[in-house]
């Protein structure tokens, strides 16, 4: 029988220039960027906004694909890929689904407690930042329902 990874979205969401993250509920404990699995039938880009619906009640405006992360180590439960994608909200997160706490912190001030590997992926999305401020994704601003 084969085994194949599981596809796993994440959500830098940018308020203010400020990073929305979450405390988890659920094993692994710590702070982690929203996100979670994809569901059959279901697009990477609906699946970011379900997640950041569920574990933030925000509405977030997606910005375009930031980078794919693939390390089979990167989750120590199951090999998950996760897509990364780049969002833009307003308003106050609030803790939903498996999430305890959800809050804004910004560059340099995030909780050592970081799981899987999004102080990777942050430091990644910070350094692309410092390099090339002006950086745009490829795909522009989009709405998936």
């Amino acid at each position: 029988m084969y085994r194949n990874p599981i596809p796993t979205v994440d959500l830098i969401i940018e308020i203010s220039n400020e990073i929305v993250l979450i405390e988890r509920r659920n094993p692994p404990y710590g702070w982690a960027l929203p996100g979670g699995y994809i569901d059959y039938g279901e697009s990477v880009e609906a699946a970011a906004i379900r997640e950041a619906r569920e574990e933030t009640f925000l509405e977030i405006d997606l910005i375009g694909q930031f980078h794919t992360y693939s390390d089979p180590k990167r989750d120590l439960r199951q090999h998950n890929i996760s897509v990364v994608l780049i969002a833009r909200a307003s308003g106050v997160p609030q803790a939903g689904s498996d999430a305890k706490k959800a809050q804004v912190f910004s560059q340099g001030n995030f909780p050592q407690s970081l799981v899987f590997d999004h102080d990777q992926i942050l430091d990644d999305f910070f350094e692309l930042r410092k390099r090339q401020p002006l950086w745009q994704p490829a795909v522009k601003t989009c709405r998936f329902e």
